[in-house]
Formats: structure tokens, C-alpha cells, sequence
């Protein structure tokens, strides 16, 4: 009975350290398409702001900002589609409709103004939304959160970002670049 009652202790035992262990295995490395999206052309999202400038057109020449729906309001022509576009594309799509009835030869210049912003959530001083800067790391976006909590995991981070349309979380090393519209996460460590 003794020997019976042993065996069912060991397994119970066994039992609860792999649910621990499968408890932590929370990793989730990031997949090749996540790393490939930081050495791409910027592409343009909802929140990033633009300069445009039409060559001696100073009533179009303005900012505009990319609308939850992906757009960008433009006198004359009216919406443009700016979701997902580089802005080599943006500005070809611009001198395009401005070429149908409007300006002869177009000659337009886009340049982002202000990018759309990070937010920081989990183990940092003060969680919360930052603005982007191009080349910003990981480990750069915990310092202006206000740096590691005492409990911070400080070696890999959970990062969100949407890459064509679709939206993918990886853990990722704290030097790793980030992307505007990136969502960090930084979690507890265990011990």
C-alpha cells in the first residue's frame, strides 16, 4: 500500500513540474517575416502624419494625417488610399489623380512628419503610448517608459506589429529595432 500511495506521489510531483515548466514555455521566438519587415521600405498606417508638397502648388502643399480607415484626405481629389503604401507609391498615387483634370505634370514630395506611435505595457516605470523614432530599439523604448521594473524580465520582450494586413507577436532580444505601431510587452521574470 506504502509502495502504492509512493508511486502516485511521484507522479503527482512529475505531474506539477511539467505544468510549471509548460507554464513558463510562453517563449514564442519571432517568425523570419517579423525581422524581414525592419529592413523593408517604411509603409504608411493609420496615425503617421505627412508632409506633401506639390511643386509650386502652396494650397495643396500641407500635412495630412492617415485616417483609422487608411486614407488621407487631399483637396481636389478627395481620398487617396495610403494603407500599406511606401511613400514612393503615395506620391505617384497623389500625382496621378492630380494629373486627371487637375495639374498638368505633378510634381509631389511626401515625407513623413510624425510617425504613428509605440505603446510600452507590462513591467516599466510608467506604461503607456510614445512616439516613434526611426531606428529606435526595443531597449530604447523601455528607456523612455521610465526603465525596467524591479520585476522586469530584462532579457527578451514580446512585440506586436502588423506586417500586410496581418498582425504577429514574436519575443524578441532588447536590442532588436522596432517599427512604428509596434506594441511591447515586458513580463515579470520568474525568479
Amino acid at each position: 500500500m506504502k509502495a502504492v500511495a509512493t508511486r502516485w506521489m511521484a507522479v503527482a510531483i512529475a505531474a506539477l513540474a511539467l505544468a510549471t515548466i509548460s507554464g513558463c514555455a510562453t517563449y514564442r521566438p519571432a517568425p523570419k517575416v517579423f525581422h524581414e519587415a525592419t529592413i523593408q521600405p517604411y509603409r504608411l498606417d493609420s496615425g503617421d502624419r505627412l508632409r506633401v508638397t506639390v511643386f509650386e502648388q502652396p494650397s495643396l502643399s500641407n500635412t495630412y494625417t492617415v485616417d483609422q480607415a487608411g486614407y488621407i484626405a487631399f483637396p481636389l481629389i478627395g481620398q487617396v488610399p495610403a494603407r500599406g503604401a511606401t511613400l514612393t507609391q503615395l506620391e505617384g498615387a497623389v500625382a496621378q489623380k492630380l494629373k486627371q483634370g487637375y495639374l498638368r505634370d505633378p510634381d509631389v514630395s511626401i515625407e513623413v512628419d510624425r510617425y504613428r506611435s509605440i505603446f510600452v505595457m507590462g513591467e516599466v516605470g510608467q506604461p503607456g503610448q510614445y512616439a516613434y523614432v526611426p531606428g529606435m530599439t526595443v531597449l530604447n523604448a523601455i528607456a523612455v517608459a521610465g526603465g525596467f521594473s524591479p520585476r522586469a524580465n530584462q532579457r527578451v520582450v514580446d512585440v506586436t506589429r502588423r506586417i500586410n494586413g496581418e498582425i504577429l507577436t514574436g519575443t524578441v532580444p532588447v536590442t532588436d529595432p522596432l517599427l512604428a505601431g509596434d506594441t511591447l510587452y515586458i513580463r515579470e521574470r520568474l525568479f
